[in-house]
């Protein structure tokens, strides 16, 4: 039985990882905020590189201007935060570079923005990355894929309207 078989049958969406790497439960997240899912409910992947790809189809509604962040919704409404790292604003941009625009169309796996975590870890930041769906409210039965390594578009969020 996979991971996700008790989806079978049911109308449900997914989000696939933004990078990849290894998932946590968004309650390991050193940041309340994340934690104790003020934004909404998630995850986290600690990345094993740099690249934060689009987790599913839709558009992106922001940009951070510092790059450090990017949020988007997804065709079917669900609305999206993936921020690289904890407290990284405080970087002012500096190690981070944004790929996409705000209201620029993506398909899934699209590259959205670029982060040099080494130089991040350098300058003292947590590199871990929440992936947030903020309007969680909408969505019934959001499970996350909370442990194990995930390629960059694997699923590792399913719900259902």
């Amino acid at each position: 039985m996979g991971l996700f078989d008790f989806m079978k049958g049911k109308k449900a969406a997914s989000l696939g990882a933004p990078v990849r790497g290894e998932c946590i439960p968004i309650s390991e997240v050193a940041d309340p905020t994340f934690a104790e899912e003020i934004l909404g409910k998630g995850m986290a992947i600690k990345p094993a590189d740099g690249t934060i790809t689009a987790p599913a189809d839709g558009t992106v509604s922001t940009v951070f201007p510092t790059g450090h962040a990017v949020g988007m919704t997804a065709a079917d409404g669900a609305e999206i935060l993936i921020h690289v790292g904890l407290d990284t604003v405080q970087l002012k941009g500096q190690h981070f570079q944004a790929v996409a625009k705000a209201e620029q169309k993506v398909k899934k796996g699209d590259v959205l923005l670029k982060a040099d975590l080494e130089e991040i870890e350098k300058a003292g930041y947590d590199t871990v990355i929440p992936v947030i769906i903020c309007n969680s409210d909408a969505f019934s039965d959001i499970r996350c894929k909370t442990e194990g390594m995930a390629d960059a578009g694997e699923e590792v969020i399913t719900y259902e309207k």
